[in-house]
C-alpha cells in the first residue's frame, strides 16, 4: 500500500538529499547496465536456490561489488512506496585453458575455427531479497561483447529496479550467478524508520509508543528474528491508536522485534528491532538458555536468540571451585560444562549429572592416543593429571595399579570417547579401607564398636531434633500464590522439618543464579535424606507439559526468582529413570487443582490435596523409617489453623474476581 508523501517526509527527514531522491513512476520492476553491456530481466520471480558451487569451464562474470541507493516508486505525486534500487558490478574472473595441441606445436590446430576465447560472455545474475515477513528473488540475464572482456578487470554493472520495503524494516540482499561459481556477495540495508513508533524506558518496563490516530486500526506483533529459520511469534493483538504497550525488562532478549502494520489490504509492515545492544536483553538471554545432554557425546544450547559463545570441557572436585580445564585437552566440538562470552563466563553446568547421580568421590582418568596406537593414562587430581602408573605421593598415583585393573576390568564408567583420546569416571570408595593394616584393624576393632553404637544414638537424637530436610518448589504463578505458599512453609517448620524455600534465600537466588541455587539445595536435601515437596498448581502443570512435550520452558510471566523452571532440568530425570519414588512428594491446594490434573509422570510418587490431606502429608514428609506417632492428628490440625487465614485470603467468594489474573502481552488474548 503506497505510503502518503508526508509520513515518507516525516521518516527521511527534509534535507536537500532527501528531498532529490528519484521518483519512479509505474508499479513494475526494470532494468538497465553500463554502455555497452546488455541486460534482461526476467518476467518473473524464481526460486531461492543457490546451489552448489561448481568449477569455472572458463573465463566468466561473477558479481563483485553490491551497491544501494534508497529511490521512491510512485503511483500518484503524493503517495510514494520507499525502494531499494540495487546495482552489481561485474568482473571477469578465471582464465582459458591452452589446448595440448597449441602448448606442443606452438600454434592453433585448425586456424578455421574461431576460438572461444573472442566470444561475448554472458551470465545469469540472480538477486535475493528477505524483509521479514518478504522474500524474493530475480534474475538478470547480462551479456558482455568479446572487446570488454578482460581477464580480472570490470566489465560495468547492471542496476535493478526496484525492491519494496517497509519503512524501518532491515533488508538482507544476496547475489550469486546460476551455476553458482564462487561464494555469494551479501549486503544488509537498514531502512529508516517513522517517528510514531518509538522505545522508551521507564525503570525496569519498557514502554512501546504508538502516535496513531485514534481512528486508525493496527496490528502489533512481538517475534523473535532467527538468523536460521523463520522468525518465531511470541505476541500478536489488534490493536486502536495511539496506545502504550509496557513489555517487563525480564522479557527483553536481543532478538526481540517489533512489527506494525494498518489493517488495510496489501498493508506495508513495519519491523524494528531496538533491543539488540541492550545490555538487560543479553543478561536476559544467557539466564534464559540451557543446556541440554543428547547422548553421551551430544548436547543442546537452547536459547531464544543465535548465541556467539566459545563452549570448553573441564572437571571439578567435590566442593571444588572453579571448574578447572582438562590438560591434556579434549575435543569440545560436541560436548561443554563452559559457556563463555566476550571472555566472560556465561553458563556451567555438569550434563552427566543424571548418568553419574549424586556427587561422588571418583576419579577421572584422562586417556590420550598418539600416533601408531600409542597411548598414556593419568589422572586429574587439583595438582594436576598424575600419570599411571606413578611413584608420586599423591592418592591417584598410590591406587595407580587398582584404578587400571578396574578400567580394564570394566568396572569405570566412559563419560567421552573420540580420536584424541577418552575420559573415565572411576569409583575410589572401595579403595578407602584397603590402606588400613590388619593390626590398625585389630586395634580399633573395638573402639569402632563402641563408637559406632554412640553414633547411632547419637544421630537418632540428633535427627529427632533437627527434623528432616524438606525442599518445598512451586511456581510462582502470582503474588497470592506466593503468599499462600509461604503461609504453608512457615506452618511446616513448626514440625521438626527443616523448610528451604527460595522466597526465604532470594539473596542468594540473585547472587547464585536460579538454576545453581536449586542445584545445591537439592543435592544438600538429598545427601540428608530428606525429601522434596513438589507444589502443584496450574501454572506448575503448563510448565510441566511444556517440558515433557519440548524438553525445553518457554519464556511466560514468571519471576526471576522462579526456582521452578530452573529444577525442572533436573527433577525430570530423577522421575524418568525411576529415583523420585521416597525422595519426592507431591501437593496441591484444594478447589485449586484436582490431582488428576497433575502429569501422569509425576503421580509415579504420592500427590496430596491440601489440606484436607494433611495427615497423610506429613506422615509422607517424616524420616522413613520413623514410626508413626500420635501427635500426627493434631500437627496436623496445627498446620490447618496457620493455614486457614491464607487460604481464605486467596480463594475469594464466588462472583469475585479469581487472583493472578494480570494484563499485557504475557497475558492477554492474542488473536
Amino acid at each position: 500500500m503506497p505510503v502518503p508523501w508526508f509520513l515518507l517526509s516525516l521518516a527521511l527527514g527534509r534535507s536537500p538529499v532527501v528531498l532529490s531522491l528519484e521518483r519512479l513512476v509505474g508499479s513494475q520492476d526494470a532494468t538497465h547496465c553500463s554502455p555497452g553491456l546488455s541486460c534482461h530481466l526476467w518476467d518473473s520471480d524464481i526460486l531461492c536456490l543457490p546451489g552448489d558451487i561448481v568449477p569455472a569451464p572458463g573465463p566468466v562474470l561473477a558479481p563483485t561489488h553490491l551497491q544501494t541507493e534508497l529511490v521512491l516508486r510512485c503511483q500518484k505525486e503524493t503517495d510514494c512506496d520507499l525502494c531499494l534500487r540495487v546495482a552489481v558490478h561485474l568482473a571477469v574472473h578465471g582464465h582459458w585453458e591452452e589446448p595440448e595441441d597449441e602448448e606442443k606445436f606452438g600454434g592453433a590446430a585448425d586456424s578455421g575455427v574461431e576460438e572461444p576465447r573472442n566470444a561475448s560472455l554472458q551470465a545469469q545474475v540472480v538477486l535475493s531479497f528477505q524483509a521479514y515477513p518478504t522474500a524474493r528473488c530475480v534474475l538478470l540475464e547480462v551479456q558482455v561483447p568479446a572487446a570488454l572482456v578482460q581477464f580480472g578487470q570490470s566489465v560495468g554493472s547492471v542496476v535493478y529496479d526496484c525492491f519494496e520495503a517497509a519503512l524501518g524494516s532491515e533488508v538482507r540482499i544476496w547475489s550469486y550467478t546460476q551455476p553458482r561459481y564462487e561464494k555469494e556477495l551479501n549486503h544488509t540495508q537498514q531502512l529508516p524508520a517513522l517517528p510514531w513508533l518509538n522505545v522508551s524506558a521507564d525503570g525496569d518496563n519498557v514502554h512501546l509508543v504508538l502516535n496513531v490516530s485514534e481512528e486508525q486500526h493496527f496490528g502489533l506483533s512481538l517475534y523473535w528474528n532467527q538468523v536460521q529459520g523463520p522468525p518465531k511469534p511470541r505476541w500478536h493483538k489488534n490493536l486502536t491508536g495511539p496506545q502504550i504497550i509496557t513489555l517487563n525488562h525480564t522479557d527483553l532478549v536481543p532478538c526481540l522485534c517489533i512489527q506494525v502494520w494498518p489493517l488495510e489490504p496489501d498493508s506495508v509492515r513495519t519491523n524494528i528491532c531496538p533491543f539488540r545492544e541492550d545490555p538487560r536483553a543479553h543478561r536476559n538471554l544467557w539466564q534464559a538458555a540451557r543446556l541440554r545432554l543428547l547422548t553421551l557425546q551430544s548436547w543442546l544450547l537452547d536459547a531464544p536468540c543465535w548465541l556467539p559463545a566459545e563452549a570448553a570441557l573441564c572437571w571439578r572436585a567435590p566442593g571444588g571451585d572453579p571448574c578447572q580445564p582438562l590438560v591434556p585437552p579434549l575435543s569440545w566440538e560436541n560436548v561443554t560444562v563452559d559457556v563463555n562470552s566476550s571472555e566472560k563466563l556465561q553458563l556451567q553446568e555438569c550434563l552427566w549429572a543424571d548418568s553419574l547421580g549424586p556427587l561422588k568421590d571418583d576419579v577421572l582418568l584422562l586417556e590420550t592416543r598418539g600416533p601408531q596406537d600409542n597411548r598414556s593414562l593419568c589422572a586429574l587430581e587439583p595438582s594436576g593429571c598424575t600419570s599411571l602408573p606413578s611413584k608420586a605421593s599423591t592418592r591417584a598415583a598410590r591406587l595407580g595399579e587398582y584404578l587400571l585393573q578396574d578400567l580394564q576390568s570394566g568396572q569405570c564408567l566412559q563419560l567421552w570417547d573420540d580420536d584424541l583420546g577418552a575420559l573415565w569416571a572411576c569409583p575410589m570408595d572401595k579403595y578407602i579401607h584397603k590402606r588400613w593394616a590388619l593390626v590398625w584393624l585389630a586395634c580399633l576393632l573395638f573402639a569402632a564398636a563402641l563408637s559406632l553404637i554412640l553414633l547411632l544414638k547419637k544421630d537418632h537424637a540428633k535427627a529427632a531434633a533437627r527434623g528432616r530436610a524438606a525442599l518445598l518448589l512451586y511456581s510462582a504463578d502470582d503474588s497470592g500464590f506466593e503468599r499462600l505458599v509461604g503461609a504453608l512453609a512457615s506452618a511446616l517448620c513448626q514440625l521438626p522439618l527443616r523448610v528451604a524455600v527460595d522466597l526465604w534465600s532470594r539473596r542468594e537466588l540473585s547472587a547464585q543464579g536460579p538454576v545453581a541455587w536449586f542445584h545445591a539445595q537439592r543435592r544438600q536435601t538429598l545427601q540428608e535424606g530428606g525429601v522434596v515437596v513438589l507444589l502443584f498448581s496450574p501454572g506448575a502443570v503448563a510448565l510441566c507439559s511444556e517440558w515433557l512435550q519440548d524438553g525445553v520452558s518457554g519464556p511466560g510471566a514468571h519471576g526471576p526468582h522462579d526456582a521452578f523452571r530452573a529444577s525442572l532440568s533436573c527433577v525430570l530425570p530423577d522421575f524418568l529413570q525411576g529415583r523420585a519414588p521416597g525422595s519426592y512428594v507431591g501437593a496441591c491446594f484444594d478447589r485449586l487443582l484436582h490431582p488428576d490434573a497433575v502429569p501422569a509422570l509425576f503421580r509415579t510418587v504420592p500427590v496430596f490435596t491440601l489440606p484436607s490431606q494433611l495427615p497423610d502429608f506429613l506422615g509422607a514428609l517424616q524420616q522413613p523409617r520413623a514410626p508413626r506417632s500420635g501427635r500426627l492428628l493434631e500437627r496436623a490440625e496445627q498446620v490447618s489453623r496457620a493455614l486457614q487465614p491464607a487460604l481464605d485470603s486467596y480463594f475469594h467468594p464466588p462472583g469475585t474476581p479469581a487472583p493472578g489474573r494480570g494484563v499485557g502481552p504475557g497475558a492477554g488474548d492474542g488473536t
